[in-house]
């Protein structure tokens, strides 16, 4: 099963631009802790809800996928991983635990936090 959760701050403000395919992409980066060290992450967010507005420095909690897109740039094929998201959320609670927690039960669509924490 593919499915990532990452919660943190936004690091950058989110650039959204139109694909050809008439799709909208929003992406932005979001530092997390690892092990007590920063780690940047990037998301991207096809067709986000248009009433999203997050920027640099909100606190979020993200769900989505993790894919390795490869690309050729400058003649050479590279490739970046980055989570797909599909749900979004600010942590704005003081006790942001609780508050990802209930976020992420209400993301899964479970009935209660308790259920997401056995799953």
């Amino acid at each position: 099963m593919n499915v990532v959760v990452v919660s943190g701050r936004l690091s950058s403000a989110p650039v959204v631009r139109e694909l050809q395919s008439g799709s909208v992409l929003m992406s932005f980066e979001l530092t997390t802790k690892v092990e007590d060290a920063s780690v940047s992450v990037p998301l991207v967010w096809f067709d986000p809800p248009q009433n999203v507005s997050v920027d640099a420095g909100d606190e979020v909690a993200a769900v989505g996928t993790i894919r390795r897109r490869f690309y050729r740039a400058g003649g050479v094929t590279q490739s970046r991983t980055e989570v797909v998201v599909a749900h979004l959320g600010p942590i704005t609670d003081k006790k942001s635990r609780t508050a990802r927690q209930r976020w992420l039960a209400a993301a899964m669509g479970a009935d209660d936090v308790g259920e997401v924490r056995s799953a």
